[in-house]
């Protein structure tokens, strides 16, 4: 069972979905460690978080600066606290990026989760929600897609890191029948914190569709180009599934509670989507 005060290794934390997770793990009684190698987020989002949750909370707030790909930065971490469970999202994200860069993305999304894996065996936690990815099903032949009616096939280098990962995770957890996992599969979180001051804000030019749109409408990039419209659609614009990023968060602390709830569940895979039009309504949210 969660205890009052669970401790829980966030991955990624800085980044988009990992700070409005921090930000409810905190306000719903947890201690929390992020490490992050700020690759593609800011710092100033945790200390927005910081400022969220005000001083109390504050205090059961750690940040770590590391990357899961040096395994001194992760012994540094798990020397220093003992965690009931990890939330893992640390990893690169861009699937146009990752045909251009395949290395890149095996090095950093399959090297960093070994070496967590390799961690938390190490230090006895063994408890992980694994942020995974709608991509894994690859071009599923109905939107949303329904997982008893689709095949595993990722078709690009970044959706292959995250079927390998689930793969590594189902390994380990027959091999080691202790460990107790979930994984989330999700496509396009959208929106922010209903503050304002937390949101999706990465670094250069987006390889997402709505921080793009955020961009140009602050005048960051100059113009949003729409490509398609001759789709079996109404208007001819493609259908896509979108999901708020607070209620992804509170879906991966939903996961984690069934963890700490279910001695038995072994490893088991979710997906979360709801279904909207290409164009849609958003948050605007930039860190300045």
């Amino acid at each position: 069972m969660v205890s009052p005060m669970s401790t829980v290794l966030v991955t990624g934390g800085a980044g988009f979905i990992g700070s409005h997770t921090v930000l409810q793990l905190l306000k719903q009684g947890f201690r929390v460690s992020i490490i992050d190698n700020l690759d593609n987020s800011l710092i100033e989002a945790v200390h927005r978080v910081r400022r969220l949750v005000g001083p109390h909370l504050s205090n059961n707030l750690t940040f770590f600066h590391g990357d899961l790909r040096n395994v001194q930065d992760l012994e540094a971490v798990f020397s220093k606290s003992k965690f009931d469970a990890v939330i893992h999202f640390a990893g690169l994200k861009g699937v146009g990026e990752s045909v251009a860069k395949p290395r890149r993305y095996y090095d950093n999304n399959l090297v960093g989760t070994i070496n967590l894996f390799e961690a938390m065996a190490k230090y006895k936690c063994k408890k992980m929600v694994i942020s995974s990815s709608a991509t894994v099903y690859g071009e599923a032949d109905r939107v949303p897609c329904v997982e008893e009616e689709v095949h595993l096939q990722a078709m690009n280098p970044y959706g292959r890191t995250k079927l390998f990962v689930e793969e590594i995770a189902r390994d380990i957890q027959r091999a080691e029948t202790e460990w107790r996992i979930i994984l989330l599969r999700y496509f396009n979180p959208v929106g922010a914190h209903e503050s304002g001051q937390i949101g999706e804000d990465p670094r250069g030019i987006p390889n997402n569709l709505m921080p793009y749109i955020h961009q140009v409408a602050v005048g960051r990039l100059p113009q949003l180009n729409v490509y398609g419209h001759d789709y079996p659609t109404k208007d001819g614009t493609p259908i896509r599934d979108y999901i708020h990023v607070m209620d992804l968060a509170d879906g991966h602390i939903a996961a984690l509670r069934k963890l700490f709830a279910t001695d038995h569940i072994g490893i088991v895979s979710y997906h979360m989507c709801f279904q909207f039009n290409f164009l849609i309504i958003i948050s605007l949210f930039l860190i300045t």
